[in-house]
């Protein structure tokens, strides 16, 4: 008895199919008469979609058991299908690599999107709204830097990492204008459950009191 290993059988180029639809495929593109080819073919696409039940319901379903019957093919199978015929340069094609999101390099406690922010304030023209979002900029980089270190942090601190951040661009140092205040900052942040704790407590505190 001679056994057959899957090592040293055909290799499958779509294995959720098995390998008897690999089979029907190889001897559909075996067969000679072209009416009799296309027959097997479409029956072939029949069975495949028997075996997939589950994505009866995606769209384009037909047409992408017909782009399987290709692919399993190697895109050698000759037979008339009701959609475009699959390009083997198209369907390897590599997508496009896409770009790391920008983020404030060992600045990271601002997130990723503060630099988009800066970038953008860089567009607007010079007046009363580039200086309006300048100052949110600014304050929404002093929320995350107490965010992430609950200690205070001066305002000369925040004005030198947007500098920074702007390649010198938005320089807010020597201006007078102050940021918001820390408690107002944090207070913002508080989580609705420790303010509501807070404003009860306070109130216990003046029953007492009384």
């Amino acid at each position: 008895m001679n056994l057959e290993y899957n090592a040293e059988r055909e290799h499958l180029i779509i294995p959720e199919y098995g390998r008897h639809i690999q089979k029907l495929v190889n001897h559909c593109m075996a067969i000679e008469d072209d009416e009799e080819r296309n027959v097997m073919a479409n029956a072939i696409v029949k069975v495949m979609g028997n075996l997939q039940p589950h994505l009866r319901d995606v769209p384009d379903f037909q047409h992408k058991l017909w782009d399987q019957l290709f692919i399993i093919s190697d895109y050698k199978l000759n037979v008339k299908s009701p959609y475009p015929v699959p390009e083997r340069e198209l369907l390897q094609a590599k997508p496009d690599a896409l770009p790391y999101p920008k983020s404030a390099s060992k600045y990271r406690f601002y997130g990723n999107n503060i630099q988009i922010m800066i970038d953008t304030a860089l567009t607007w023209e010079e007046g009363e709204m580039k200086d309006a979002l300048v100052y949110a900029i600014a304050n929404h980089m002093k929320k995350c830097y107490l965010n992430w270190n609950k200690d205070t942090v001066e305002d000369i601190i925040i004005f030198k990492h947007l500098k920074e951040l702007s390649h010198g661009k938005i320089d807010l140092t020597e201006e007078k204008e102050e940021l918001s205040e820390t408690k107002d900052l944090l207070r913002k942040t508080q989580p609705k459950s420790s303010q509501k704790t807070s404003h009860h407590q306070g109130k216990r505190q003046v029953k007492r009191k009384r």
